[in-house]
């Protein structure tokens, strides 16, 4: 059974589940304490083409995917024969397999390869550096891998970590700072930021700027700018929308904010499987309300022939404001 993200991790000060936090607390200094001995393994081998790290330091929610998609988008708008790499959370294919979606589907794969091999040539590996080598082998002249800033088995040309810059009502990216399970870190900020070439902090298209305190914590690290923004209107008459991913009260807000006729909003586990139980349950909470289905692209991978027919994906994109500074960026890498 999978669970939902605890919207109290991102709480900025104290907040509820005290007692929770306090009981969690010793394992999470047995995860922290894990990650460290992990990645004092050292910087990973050579895998035979510049591998660029979309990571982060929280538990899933931070917007790696879309900045993924992002960064597959420019360098192969260079020129540049760019691969996609991830783990294939949620599917069963152990890889390195790269995803055809004419075969595969979401349980083989997982959802966000099986989206992002919609436009880009995608491998799936639950060893990140055999993933990469195949990719090499390919003809890959770049790997963009979705994930891996605590894996250390890859050697990194640009490690890369994605910050969800939303810190509206007390919600703050790191919560209170508490490693796993205690709250949102997959480990200490200090050590994550460490290993970073650079930090991307993504935005909502409805926020006017980051959060000065947000920008500070990241001293002269580089530090870029991306949007969340709509890639197509979403559907138009009342909607019930739904999403399994880590953060689904953000897709909440951002459907309201790009003007949805949002009449109802069910929240699931990331990466859950929709069963036709729960499907049929929205199909009739729909029909009350005399509205559509949305859902993320995310999501809909993972909906059947049949019910992706009856569902509306309303695809987002994640921008940078400032394409110098990521050539700048990307430069480090060769790229």
């Amino acid at each position: 059974m999978k669970l939902s993200t605890p919207r109290w991790w991102y709480v900025k000060r104290g907040g509820p589940a005290p007692v929770t936090r306090a009981l969690l607390t010793p394992l999470s200094w047995i995860w922290a304490a894990a990650t460290a001995r992990r990645m004092a393994k050292g910087p990973g081998s050579e895998v035979g083409a510049p591998v660029i790290c979309v990571g982060n330091v929280t538990v899933g929610g931070a917007g790696k995917t879309p900045i993924v998609r992002e960064l597959l988008l420019t360098l192969s708008q260079r020129g540049i024969n760019a691969h996609g790499l991830a783990r294939g959370h949620g599917g069963r294919d152990k890889g390195p397999t790269l995803v055809d979606r004419g075969r595969h589907t979401a349980a083989d794969v997982g959802d966000e390869p099986l989206m992002l091999a919609q436009d880009f040539p995608m491998w799936v590996a639950r060893d990140r550096a055999a993933g990469a080598r195949a990719a090499a082998r390919a003809g890959a002249q770049a790997i963009v891998m979705d994930d891996g800033h605590q894996n250390p088995d890859v050697r990194k040309a640009l490690s890369l970590v994605v910050v969800d810059g939303e810190t509206r009502n007390d919600e703050w990216p790191f919560g209170d700072g508490k490693v796993f399970p205690a709250g949102p870190m997959r480990e200490p900020l200090k050590a994550g930021l460490a290993r970073a070439d650079a930090v991307i902090i993504l935005l909502p298209a409805d926020l006017p700027q980051a959060d000065p305190a947000l920008l500070a914590m990241f001293g002269d690290k580089p530090v870029l700018i991306a949007r969340l923004e709509p890639a197509a209107p979403p559907p138009k008459g009342p909607q019930v929308g739904f999403a399994g991913v880590g953060k689904p009260w953000k897709v909440e807000r951002a459907l309201i904010a790009a003007g949805c006729d949002l009449v109802d909003f069910a929240p699931f586990p990331d990466h859950g499987v929709y069963d036709e139980a729960t499907l049929n349950m929205l199909s009739q909470r729909a029909a009350v309300y005399a509205a559509g289905l949305v859902t993320t692209e995310k999501d809909w991978a993972r909906l059947s022939p049949a019910w992706r027919a009856k569902v509306t994906p309303w695809p987002v994109r994640a921008r940078f404001e400032d394409q110098a500074a990521l050539d700048a960026v990307l430069a480090k890498a060769g790229l």
